[in-house]
């Protein structure tokens, strides 16, 4: 018979060994990291069940076609003429940073964004949130018709209303003569500035609705107690209006720059990227390249380039919301 083992400090003992010499399991010890780590799996295929259908979806239309895009930007496939498509590496890349089209294209897609959304459209819409703002009530609901009118426009009738206007007999060289001014024809000696007012009127609103929803954020408390310590306006508006709002400002940008970079249609209607190259911007220097010239791969390459271009952004924008007020 098995004696009981001494017992220890406070008068308990350790449980006698088993049959075979092997300690019976205790109750209280923790359980294995092994059992841990598969309960921390199983908890985490739970939590993901839901939004699994989401990300199904997410690399089948989004993740797919841009993995099937970055091959083809590695290949010479064209459009008609051939019997199959090759690998040819970094062979399109290293023909667009020589192509002075293209460079004239980037060129152009900089001074393009930089007019029409950091500068135009952001600027404006703050500057009409502010008044609309201090207005009455007939003044914002009118202007805020006129404005949000030329956004929900279909991007191809907005871009024939400002052709109409900007072309050689239209809208904008009557009201000159009219005023016994000088008039040009505005789609020939200034292109990419008319297409960068035009992308101004008709995406302003966006940053307007952006700018009213921070704006009507700020406490009253707070800016009535700068204006009874005697802050300007501009004061009022550097010192406490842009730092409150900073995150909405950095939003705004991002989602504009991103809008920007891939405008089509309203270039297309209104100058088709001419005169010559004067107005051709990175997507359409890419539809040129792929379906008129119907070299697909190097106009995917170029595809491939622009969107290194908006995803630059994007983290330039993301490092600053992240950045605390």
């Amino acid at each position: 018979m098995t004696t009981a083992s001494p017992t220890g400090p406070g008068g308990l003992g350790k449980a006698s060994p088993g049959p075979g010499g092997a300690a019976p399991p205790d109750p209280h010890a923790r359980p294995g990291a092994r059992t841990l780590a598969g309960a921390r799996v199983r908890r985490g295929l739970l939590r993901a069940l839901p939004v699994s259908p989401a990300v199904v979806l997410l690399a089948l239309f989004l993740a797919g076609p841009i993995g099937y895009c970055a091959y083809i930007a590695f290949t010479d496939l064209q459009l008609t003429g051939q019997a199959e498509s090759g690998f040819i590496g970094f062979d399109n890349f290293r023909e667009a940073f020589g192509d002075e089209r293209f460079l004239n294209a980037v060129w152009l897609t900089l001074v393009f964004t930089v007019l029409s959304s950091l500068i135009g459209q952001n600027t404006l819409g703050l500057a009409l949130a502010s008044l609309m703002q201090r207005a009455s009530k007939p003044v914002r609901t009118l202007t805020g018709a006129i404005v949000v009118t030329a956004w929900v426009l279909p991007e191809v009738i907005a871009g024939f209303l400002l052709y109409a206007f900007f072309r050689r007999e239209g809208t904008l060289n009557a009201v000159l003569d009219f005023l016994h001014l000088p008039s040009q024809n505005w789609l020939f000696t200034l292109p990419i500035l008319a297409v960068s007012f035009a992308n101004v009127w008709r995406g302003t609103a966006f940053s307007m609705l952006v700018y009213s929803a921070a704006l009507n954020e700020i406490p009253k408390e707070i800016t009535e107690a700068a204006q009874v310590d005697g802050a300007s306006g501009w004061r009022r508006m550097w010192h406490i209006t842009l730092p409150m709002i900073r995150r909405s400002i950095g939003t705004n940008l991002m989602l504009n720059t991103l809008q920007t970079l891939s405008v089509f249609g309203l270039i297309w209607v209104m100058t088709r990227g001419g005169p010559g190259n004067r107005s051709q911007t990175l997507p359409l220097f890419m539809y040129e390249q792929a379906f008129q010239k119907s070299m697909i791969g190097y106009g995917t390459a170029v595809a491939l380039l622009l969107l290194l271009v908006g995803s630059l952004f994007s983290l330039v924008y993301m490092r600053l919301l992240r950045t605390e007020v």
